[in-house]
């Protein structure tokens, strides 16, 4: 406190506030390593598979910072686990609200989705985060995973095809892709 108090007192300017930015860099440090030692404790959770555990240290997290993009896709993650689809969609659309754009959040709400069966809602957020970034195998092959759920075998093949020359070692897109490889040649 004596080093805020020096400061103000030496009237240092050409920052008229100078000792009101410095609290507000102590503030944010100190807000910052809380959320960090939340965000600890709900992997440690995750880790010994305590997922409800999880989710109080998520909502901690959020009532400190709503906005907090991290926890929205973490608590959705969750939640997914846990089997709660309808909700880890909500945080996942929370997430989008805030940042539209985020790829992440668009994937794991495709593929909460696709959990509850809406294919077609699930590849329009892949096709979304492939707006964002074409490179980006885990949408791709989840796009795949959906379209073989579709009935689109083939197409699906293509898409697991471009995952994982992007990506060799997208295991989601290698396993499905002879998966639906295996399906198609027993159909014909």
């Amino acid at each position: 406190m004596q080093k805020l108090i020096s400061i103000s007192q030496n009237k240092l300017k050409p920052f008229e506030f100078e000792d009101h930015y410095i609290i507000d860099t102590v503030s944010e440090n100190t807000l910052s390593e809380k959320l960090n030692a939340l965000f600890l404790q709900a992997n440690l959770c995750i880790e010994n598979e305590n997922f409800s555990e999880s989710l109080k240290f998520y909502d901690s997290i959020l009532k400190i910072d709503f906005k907090n993009i991290s926890a929205l896709i973490d608590k959705g993650i969750t939640l997914q686990i846990l089997g709660r689809i309808k909700l880890a969609i909500r945080c996942f659309d929370k997430a989008l609200d805030i940042c539209p754009t985020n790829i992440d959040a668009l994937i794991n709400k495709g593929s909460a989705l696709h959990l509850n069966e809406q294919y077609l809602d699930a590849i329009t957020c892949y096709d979304s985060a492939l707006k964002i970034d074409k490179k980006c195998s885990m949408a791709l092959a989840y796009k795949g995973l959906s379209l073989g759920e579709l009935g689109n075998l083939s197409e699906s093949i293509d898409y697991f095809k471009k995952a994982l020359s992007i990506d060799k070692y997208c295991t989601i897109a290698q396993i499905s892709k002879e998966t639906a490889q295996n399906l198609l040649n027993s159909s014909n």
